[in-house]
Formats: structure tokens, C-alpha cells, sequence
């Protein structure tokens, strides 16, 4: 390690980044991050009804988001706790060791030191990289809501265009039809004209010879009922028409069938259409992903600077150990060991405030993921968005706020 190059990060710096009573600009951003993110996850979650597979890989990141967070506030409460026990242990001691020239004593406690100091500085390291990687997967959800939102937009536009298709193939076979079932009215109304001209001639001669011979009516009356007329102009025209009614018939039914099969295609293409989801919620999704990485790397940018600040503290801890040996000298080895002494302090003070950053007071706050948002009905589904977008929106009050005031309190100065 370049210590010389850690020694240039003073505790001004690490303030200006990690929590301080002066310096907050950063740290006010993080403080209710823990719950705003769960709540970003929440009216993700519910955005994403309809989509299972998207809900599958969010609610993972969810999981990992909260685990995350977790061990980042037990990571602090680790680096609490090693402040204390150097401040309140460790350098009095060896404080006392090196004034008392015992130089095996002072040996060991900046022994210990040193295991305590790369115990964090590992962890912490290793924070950094989850939180990168974490952020990956993050973009990586984002990128597939990107991607399904694209596809469900093309498959919506192609099914509304082949509906629009199947509609008008209805409409025109339904004009076929009417106009067909015309055609048959009027055949059927020519029929009945032929046939009431063949009934008149026929009634016509009857009652012309029972008027003349009234006694051989009967006998007329049966031939006449028998036998029929050998006039067949009448019969050839009605023949025809019943022809022309039989292939109208059969048009009528061939297009009835058509008709049938298109309507139960249109009604399985709309059943299919109802049954893709709309993607206007999918903006939101993105957005609230967004935001999400940003949360998160404003974490790992300060989990970044407490590495920094860690290793300035690391060379500090160890500047002028070789001068505990020497007795004229050993009151600068003392003075830098003061000076450790009160930025570990300091450190473990700015490491306890940020606990709150990482902790949720609501430890149901992931409970959303115990339920599909598809079985929601469309009221239940309104009503919780409402109530989690209203949370959203007083913690981002909190935030604007906390910054407004910091900016008019940096403008006052």
C-alpha cells in the first residue's frame, strides 16, 4: 500500500462523502435510500403484472437488493465496533507501552491494529464489488424490460393489423351474404308471380266452359285437375327460376361457412390480443430501475471512499512506528497516534449515521414479493399503487427538502 498517497486523504475529504455534521449533501440522499429503493421494487413489482417472467427475475433482484443492504448495515456496525475498540482499547494502550519503552508490547497492539484495519479493508473492498456487480444484474432486469417491452409492442401491432384484416373480410363477406339473400328474395318473388299466372289460365278456362255447360263442370273440373295444361312456357320459366334459386342456395350456405370460420378466427385473435399485456406501465418500470442503480451506486461510491478514508487511516495508524525505538522521538510517534486516535473516532461516529442509510424501519417492506400482482383485481391493483406511489412521494418531499436547506445553509456561508 502507497501510504504516502493514502496520507493525502485527511478527514476533510472522507466528511465531504460520509456523513458529517457539516458535510451532508451526499449523505442526506442516502439516509432514507434503504426504504425508497423497496419502494421503487414495490411499484416495479406491480407494473409488471402480466409479465411472469420479468417478475421472476425482478423479484430476485429485490431479494438481492435487501440482502444487500443488510450486510452492508452489519458491515458498518463492524466498523462501529473497531473504531471503539481502537479508540477506547487499543491506542491507550499503546499509548502507555510506548512511554513505558516497551517496545514488544507497542509491537503487538499495532500487530493487532493492523489484522482489525485488514479485516475491514477487505470486507469493504469486497462490498464494493457486490454492489457493482449487483448493479450489473440491475441493468441487466432493466435491459430485459426493454427487450419484452419492444417485442410486446410488435406482437400487439401485428395482431391489431391482423384483426383489422379479419374484420374487414367479415364486413365483406356479411355484403356477399345480403346481397345474396337478396337475390333469393327476388327469385322467390318471381317464382311466386309464375306460378299465380299459371294458376289464372288455368281457372280462367274452368270457369269459362262451366259457365257455358254448366253440366259438364264436374267432368271438366277432374280433367282439368289431372291432366295438366300443355302450355309449358310457364313451366320452363319457373324451372329456371328454381335453378337459379338452387346455385343461390348453395352460395348462400358456402358463404355462411366462410363466414363462421373467419368470425371464430377474429374472436380467437381478440381472446389472443386480450391476453397480451400493455407495456404503458413498462415506462415506469424503466424509470424506477433506474433509479435504483443510481441508489446504488451512490452506496457504492460511498463504500468507495470509506475504502479510501480506511487506508489513510491504515498509514496514519503506522506513521513514525519506527520511531518508537527512539526515546527523542517518540513523542512524534505519540502526536500521530492522537491524531489516528481522533479520526478513528470520528470514522466509527460517521460509520454509526450511515447505519441508518442501509436499515429499513419497516421490515415488511419486501413483503410485496409474497404475492402475484396477475391475481390482483384491477381496483385492489390501483389501490396499493396509490398507497406506495404516495410513500414515494413523501420520502423524495424529505430528500428535495434536506437539499434545499443544505444549499441555503452552503449559501449562507
Amino acid at each position: 500500500m502507497d501510504c504516502r498517497r493514502g496520507m493525502l486523504v485527511r478527514e476533510e475529504d472522507f466528511t465531504e462523502v460520509i456523513a458529517s455534521e457539516n458535510h451532508l449533501s451526499f449523505f442526506q440522499e442516502l439516509l432514507p435510500s434503504a426504504d425508497r429503493t423497496a419502494l421503487l421494487y414495490n411499484l416495479s413489482y406491480l407494473c409488471l403484472a402480466k409479465f411472469p417472467k420479468l417478475e421472476r427475475v425482478l423479484r430476485e433482484c429485490a431479494v438481492e437488493t435487501q440482502y444487500l443492504f443488510g450486510s452492508s448495515e452489519a458491515l458498518l456496525q463492524k466498523c462501529v465496533d473497531t473504531s471503539d475498540q481502537m479508540v477506547s482499547s487499543l491506542f491507550p494502550q499503546l499509548k502507555l507501552a510506548v512511554e513505558n519503552n516497551e517496545n514488544i508490547q507497542s509491537t503487538m497492539s499495532l500487530q493487532k491494529a493492523g489484522e482489525w484495519i485488514t479485516e475491514i479493508v477487505n470486507r469493504v473492498k469486497e462490498m464494493v464489488d457486490r454492489y457493482e456487480k449487483h448493479n450489473h444484474s440491475v441493468a441487466s432486469c432493466t435491459s430485459d424490460v426493454f427487450q419484452e417491452k419492444a417485442e410486446t409492442d410488435t406482437k400487439n401491432a401485428q395482431t391489431a393489423k391482423e384483426i383489422e384484416a379479419l374484420e374487414k373480410v367479415v364486413r365483406d363477406l356479411q355484403m356477399e351474404l345480403r346481397k345474396t339473400l337478396e337475390e333469393i328474395g327476388q327469385i322467390e318473388a318471381k317464382i311466386n308471380q309464375s306460378h299465380g299466372r299459371f294458376v289464372s289460365r288455368r281457372m280462367f278456362g274452368f270457369s269459362f266452359l262451366a259457365a257455358i255447360v254448366p253440366f259438364v263442370g264436374s267432368v271438366f273440373k277432374s280433367i282439368f285437375e289431372t291432366k295438366p295444361v300443355r302450355n309449358t312456357a310457364p313451366a320452363n320459366e319457373k324451372a329456371q327460376l328454381l335453378a337459379q334459386k338452387s346455385n343461390l342456395k348453395s352460395r348462400e350456405h358456402n358463404i355462411q361457412v366462410r363466414l363462421n370460420d373467419v368470425q371464430l378466427k377474429l374472436a380467437n385473435m381478440k381472446t389472443e390480443k386480450g391476453a397480451i399485456p400493455d407495456t404503458v406501465y413498462l415506462n415506469d418500470v424503466l424509470k424506477y430501475l433506474y433509479n435504483i442503480q443510481q441508489t446504488l451506486l451512490k452506496h457504492n461510491l460511498f463504500w468507495k471512499s470509506a475504502l479510501v478514508f480506511l487506508e489513510s487511516l491504515n498509514c496514519e495508524t503506522f506513521a513514525g512506528e519506527h520511531l518508537i525505538g527512539e526515546s527523542e522521538l517518540k513523542e512524534i510517534f505519540l502526536t500521530n497516534i492522537d491524531l489516528a486516535q481522533e479520526h478513528w473516532k470520528a470514522f466509527g461516529e460517521s460509520c454509526l449515521n450511515a447505519k441508518r442509510a442501509f436499515s429499513l424501519k419497516n421490515k415488511d417492506a419486501y413483503k410485496f414479493l409474497e404475492f402475484n400482482p396477475s391475481s390482483l383485481s384491477p381496483q385492489e391493483w390501483k389501490r396499493r399503487y396509490d398507497i406506495v406511489k404516495a410513500d414515494l412521494t413523501k420520502i423524495d418531499n424529505v430528500i428535495i427538502r434536506g437539499t434545499h436547506g443544505k444549499i441555503v445553509k452552503e449559501l449562507a456561508l
